[in-house]
């Protein structure tokens, strides 16, 4: 089970539904005699996990509630104490969430026992079906359980028992996740808000008695993860990888392959027909000392003549040269693995990294980002991946990590989840009957994520390029299912749709190789402002999945036509607005509800500055700090200008990535906005040195422009 935070889905929820049956409706004197629970994971009721007990009161149990729920004191006779019961219940909850319907009654009742036994019961986070439903259905005729879950149209069976309405109110709560997604509800911290907003329902709860029915998300608790590993989270697999690896031909003898291990002192080799690094991984097999070791046990000596071929493991497990060190150490542990064959960005073989170089990490702090992501079955499996993520960054601000590399991790994450979603559809695609991709294809992110600058309100920027096909014919139709099944399964793992549309499942965003280049043909050629919306995102793009070789020539062609018309870049320059800033006329912050916006303020006046003239100068280069060290190196511009900006993009980038943490673990929609009022006048005083810098940008662009 992952560790909890506001942050983490809906659909991706751990819970318990449970339901108390009592001897009364007053909380203070009522006493237990039947607990019921079912669990809920991945957004489904898992009926064949459940719990039932009756619950010895200690006292007769009234007529008048035992026509309702139908028990007796004969029923409960030699049921265990409710001190048992308790026992048996949390042991089964086990931590996790904790649904029900009116749940502010049981709690108040659990509560209310529990002092009565002497027992220090601490409540779980908690979520009222009731309220969700209100939240979901404000013109409902009431709030019974039976007129939601007719609304819903879901069947109730033994009404008025533990076991049934715990089970009717778990399908109520699965039934309303799509509706509660629709109104901005999905995650865990937002559930808690959008309970506690029904305020005139809670006001009457409180006058009867009842506890709270939800937890208050902005109350402060323990952090999500202790300390992680600096390392893990700063290096990439490039860092401490073996390159370039050892390959052999396939009929080197074992003995042969023995000696070079120790000569060379490593613990593994590749075999290929033509032994030499630098082709497709498909091409390699692995062979690792306990293979031979293996080996030696099965066929004694007479195994030291074989040849390695037939002993390679083919199918090699691999990693990104880029990718960050805890990514490996995650996906080693996933496959129960020593080795991973390190990859470039076309997919050709060029190291090799091994256990032993990953050994110290896993004697410090934990890495808390794992390779769930690569195993993900589901929506709701990439969601409680993806939903790790704002803690995480928390963890990695608090370890004083860079915020460029904190967004590099984020944007990781996003490729890979993009990536996954990808697979996933394709192979629905399969079992549905409508076979294997027509031609090769990539799939790519757009902007923020291609960039590496990803922030935690992300949201679904992606395309296709596919090899052959026209619009609207056979293979676009295939892509363009491809994209409507990508776009479902991202949205439901926690990343939404994009609002304008800059997505593979249409049109604009999907199409041959040659269609794309006919496209960026006319932007860069036609150079008209109008033309000009979404262009820019276009140029961070990153490929995620399938031929990476094709995404490699779109963006190739797309730099060369673009740095040979200076007029393309002007006009995307001139889409830069940076006005006075967001300063009052004695210097303070102007605010709206207590917030700036920096994204408006503050991070695409420099992104925008630095893609502008990357494109007029030929950097190509994703992220927005290599561009500008690239201008810095073509000796454009002065140093320290350029220099500062970069500065201030990291200043920007690090306050906008701790507000959105906070908020997704608060349940507060999150935003490119941040709270002034919540920095200390250190980071007050830093972010306005940012902000002004960025004054210098409209005059710098118009000098490198055209330098």
């Amino acid at each position: 089970m992952r560790i909890l935070s506001g942050a983490t889905p809906l659909i991706a929820l751990d819970a318990v539904c449970a339901d108390t049956e009592t001897t009364g409706l007053d909380t203070t004197t009522a006493r237990i005699v039947q607990i019921g629970a079912v669990a809920i994971s991945g957004g489904r009721v898992r009926t064949g996990e459940t719990f039932e007990t009756l619950v010895d009161p200690k006292m007769p149990i009234p007529p008048a509630s035992s026509a309702i729920h139908r028990i007796g004191d004969a029923d409960v006779a030699g049921a265990p104490a409710f001190a048992e019961a308790l026992a048996r219940f949390d042991a089964f909850a086990s931590h996790r969430v904790l649904i029900g319907f009116s749940i502010g009654f049981d709690l108040a009742v659990i509560e209310h026992e529990a002092k009565r036994a002497g027992i220090r019961w601490s409540r779980p986070r908690t979520l009222c079906v009731r309220l969700l439903s209100a939240a979901a259905n404000a013109n409902l005729p009431d709030q019974s359980l039976d007129m939601i879950a007719q609304w819903l149209g879901i069947p109730i069976e033994g009404r008025h028992q533990a076991p049934g309405d715990a089970r009717a109110a778990a399908d109520v709560f699965v039934a309303l996740l799509p509706r509660l997604a629709e109104r901005g509800i999905r995650t865990l911290a937002e559930a808690e808000r959008a309970c506690l907003s029904q305020t005139a329902q809670i006001d009457s709860h409180h006058k009867a008695g009842w506890a709270e029915p939800a937890t208050r998300p902005e109350a402060p608790g323990p952090r999500a993860f202790g300390a992680v590993d600096p390392y893990a989270y700063r290096h990439r697999i490039r860092d401490l990888m073996a390159s370039p690896p050892q390959v052999v031909p396939a009929d080197l003898p074992l003995r042969g392959a023995i000696d070079l291990m120790v000569e060379k002192r490593i613990s593994s080799l590749f075999v290929a027909d033509t032994p030499e690094p630098g082709q497709p991984l498909a091409a390699y097999g692995i062979v690792t000392e306990r293979d031979v070791m293996r080996r030696i046990a099965a066929s004694g000596a007479d195994a030291l003549y074989e040849s390695v071929g037939p002993i390679a493991t083919r199918s090699l497990a691999s990693i990104r040269a880029e990718a960050f060190v805890y990514r490996a150490v995650g996906r080693m542990d996933r496959l129960k693995i020593r080795h991973l064959a390190v990859r470039d960005d076309l997919g050709r073989l060029v190291g090799v990294v091994s256990a032993r170089d990953l050994l110290r990490l896993r004697a410090g702090a934990a890495v808390s980002l794992d390779d769930e992501i690569e195993a993900a079955a589901d929506p709701s499996a990439l969601a409680s991946a993806w939903s790790t993520l704002p803690a995480v960054a928390e963890a990695l601000i608090g370890e004083a990590i860079e915020a460029r590399v904190i967004a590099e991790i984020v944007s990781e994450e996003l490729r890979i989840v993009t990536r996954r979603a990808a697979q996933l559809a394709e192979a629905e695609m399969l079992a549905q009957g409508h076979g294997q991709p027509p031609c090769p294809y990539a799939v790519l992110v757009l902007g923020s994520g291609g960039r590496g600058e990803s922030l935690l309100a992300a949201d679904q920027d992606n395309a296709i390029v596919y090899a052959d096909g026209a619009p609207d014919g056979p293979e676009d139709r295939w892509f363009a299912a491809l994209g409507e099944r990508m776009a479902a399964i991202l949205d439901q793992a926690g990343i939404p749709l994009c609002k304008g549309g800059v997505m593979a499942k249409n049109p604009a965003f999907r199409g041959s190789a040659a269609l794309w280049a006919d496209r960026v043909s006319d932007w860069v050629g036609r150079s008209r402002p109008d033309d000009l919306l979404n262009v820019d995102i276009f140029y961070d793009f990153a490929p995620v999945h399938g031929d990476f070789a094709l995404a490699a020539s779109l963006f190739d062609l797309a730099y060369a036509l673009g740095s040979q018309n200076p007029v393309f870049a002007k006009l995307l320059g001139e889409r830069i607005a940076v006005g006075a800033g967001p300063f009052t006329l004695l210097g303070g912050f102007r605010t709206e509800g207590g917030r700036v916006d920096l994204k408006m303020h503050g991070l695409f006046p420099i992104v925008a500055f630095a893609r502008a003239l990357a494109i007029r100068h030929g950097v190509t280069e994703r992220s927005t700090k290599a561009r500008l060290s690239g201008l810095i190196a073509r000796g454009l511009g002065s140093t320290g200008d350029i220099e500062r900006l970069i500065a201030a993009h990291g200043t920007i980038i690090k306050a906008m990535l701790a507000q959105q943490s906070r908020d997704l673990l608060a349940g507060i929609p999150v935003s490119n906005t941040v709270e002034v009022g919540a920095m200390s006048r250190t980071e007050q005083g830093d972010l306005k040195a940012a902000l002004k810098t960025i004054q210098v940008i409209p005059e710098l662009l118009r000098t490198l422009m055209f330098s």
